[in-house]
């Protein structure tokens, strides 16, 4: 029997960000590298545990100057080739341990695929603006990683 999928109630935390790039790779390679291949282009090697199903939970590291930061969260939908959208959670210096949403669409255009990126629910505007500094770091990593 499939449990209904719970999406966080995130009225208490309105803080917010869009970011958007023009990525190189085709939409199929993406939605794989952001559901099964975190440790290609994000991750440290051999620390994924996911699968790409709804409700399922998944856990990653990622390592920065030898510091290794905990990344939790669960698939809320996927549609492949369209949509990424996952829960994120991680420690201080990130969420701050809240429950955030993560929703990934991929638009076509005439010059590829532009990935929208909308995370919702930071606790502060502080944990927001760290985000806001990262997430075109983290995708211009992604488009290096997974160009053709």
């Amino acid at each position: 029997m499939d449990q209904p999928v719970r999406i966080p109630d995130l009225s208490d935390r309105p803080h917010q960000l869009t970011v958007e790039r023009v990525m190189a790779a085709s939409p199929g390679l993406l939605y794989a590298a952001l559901t099964q291949g975190f440790d290609i282009w994000f991750a440290a090697p051999g620390s994924v545990l996911m699968k790409p199903e709804v409700n399922v939970p998944f856990f990653f590291e990622t390592e920065v100057e030898g510091k290794r930061s905990p990344h939790y969260g669960r698939f809320l939908r996927l549609q492949p080739e369209r949509l990424v959208e996952l829960t994120w959670v991680t420690g201080a210096g990130g969420t701050e341990g809240a429950e955030t949403v993560v929703s990934i669409e991929f638009v076509h255009q005439p010059r590829g695929i532009r990935l929208r990126l909308r995370h919702s629910g930071f606790p502060n505007e502080a944990a927001r603006d760290r985000h806001l500094t990262a997430w075109p770091l983290v995708l211009e990593q992604l488009d290096r990683r997974t160009a053709p």
